[in-house]
């Protein structure tokens, strides 16, 4: 939907864009983490950027974030408001966030919503469409069939009843893999799609002493190849393919050593199942586990790295996977991590079948030849600088946003 006599922005009256996100909270993980850099780009690039969202801080009894809330907070080269969050289990809503909304909609060019059944964000697209203002909506995930099969009669309705017209009056839809715009739902729609991929920021360079002290104080050993899984601790991570195929690796005397990162507070029961197997398995002798890491010890644990595996079942992009081949990292990942054309193209790493047979084959493969690992990981750092810099990202976007709202029906 666009709004009449658009007036292009100048130099002087950039685009005005609002990001709108559930929430920004480290808890709920890359995702929604990306729109700080994303918006920080923008704002770099030109854009008068606001990031509206919530003070939710996880969904299973933590305390809300500490953040002022109904008034403007400068970031780095944006602007957030946010506002107090009114959840019920895992569903957000802010009538704060959209009376602001409602009143303020003819102040920008154009939304970007992130996140679909998410009440506040399913609202505050409902708001622009009635407001006239001219919104992208991105998925996250969300309409691809395997995540539709979750709760699948509530979000058949949901979907029908509320998204569908969202996905019909957006602008675009935004995808950030093609394989993920192909599988995904529509509703009966057939609104615009873009696909546009998530940014990376490159991980800050420590010296050898510290990555080592690092190493130390985790008893990670320096004898053996080490293979990083940093990501969230979640069924849909294919952990229950990793392990199995780990333990296969040790009946077959590969060495490695093992380094998982990450959490899950939104699901403390399978962290601490995932927690409890390797515990009570032989590779409970190879793996050192970290929890959550962030700042200098992610950056230290991705430089000490051989290998970064993530055996996802679906992965719309892959945050993490971005992540580890921007620090140089080969990568082994399954083909439900929607970005693997292009490591696959760059020879950036190694595909495996969605089976723990398949995944230990490639990963004795990998940890069994270092040229072939240092090849890889020089084409995984390429690959992620030339196509999911925030720089190129925020160029590609503004192109998109301008193209929608000044040149709609030019094709693509």
């Amino acid at each position: 939907m666009n709004r009449p006599n658009r007036d292009q922005p100048s130099a002087a009256s950039p685009l005005r864009v609002l990001q709108i996100v559930p929430s920004i909270s480290l808890v709920y993980g890359g995702p929604s983490q990306m729109v700080r850099g994303f918006s920080a780009a923008l704002g770099a690039a030109g854009a008068a950027v606001t990031v509206l969202t919530t003070d939710a801080n996880g969904d299973v009894g933590q305390p809300p974030l500490a953040v002022p809330l109904n008034q403007p907070v400068p970031e780095d080269g944006y602007t957030i408001w946010y506002f107090h969050c009114s959840p019920w289990r895992r569903y957000k809503f802010s009538l704060g966030l959209l009376q602001w909304l409602a009143r303020h909609s003819q102040d920008y060019d154009i939304a970007h919503v992130h996140a679909l059944f998410s009440p506040v964000s399913t609202a505050a697209a409902t708001v622009a469409r009635w407001r006239g203002l001219p919104y992208l909506l991105r998925p996250l995930g969300t309409l691809d069939p395997a995540d539709l099969r979750k709760k699948q009669q509530l979000k058949r309705l949901y979907g029908y009843l509320l998204e569908r017209p969202n996905l019909a009056g957006a602008a675009a839809v935004h995808f950030t893999s093609q394989p993920e715009a192909d599988v995904s739902e529509r509703f009966g729609t057939h609104a615009q799609e873009v696909v546009i991929p998530l940014g990376v920021t490159p991980p800050t360079t420590l010296s050898p002493e510290a990555v080592q002290e690092m190493c130390d104080r985790n008893a990670i050993p320096p004898d053996r190849p080490r293979l990083l899984y940093m990501s969230r601790l979640d069924p849909k991570k294919g952990l229950d393919l990793l392990l199995p195929a780990l333990e296969q690796l040790l009946r077959h005397s590969i060495p490695f050593h093992f380094i998982l990162c990450g959490a899950n507070p939104q699901d403390p029961g399978y962290e601490h199942s995932i927690r409890q197997w390797i515990q009570h398995s032989p590779l409970a002798q190879r793996t050192t586990i970290t929890g959550f890491v962030s700042g200098d010890e992610k950056a230290a644990l991705l430089q000490a790295a051989d290998v970064f595996v993530l055996p996802s079942y679906y992965e719309n992009f892959g945050i993490a996977v971005a992540e580890a081949m921007m620090a140089g990292n080969p990568v082994v990942i399954t083909r439900g991590v929607y970005i693997w054309p292009d490591i696959q193209q760059a020879e950036a790493g190694w595909l495996c079948d969605g089976t723990a047979e398949s995944l230990a084959q490639v990963l004795t493969q990998a940890l069994g030849d270092p040229l072939e690992r240092q090849r890889r990981g020089q084409q995984a750092q390429t690959l992620a600088n030339q196509r999911y810099s925030w720089d190129a990202i925020a160029q590609q976007t503004l192109q998109i946003y301008y193209q929608l709202l000044y040149r709609p029906h030019e094709s693509w």
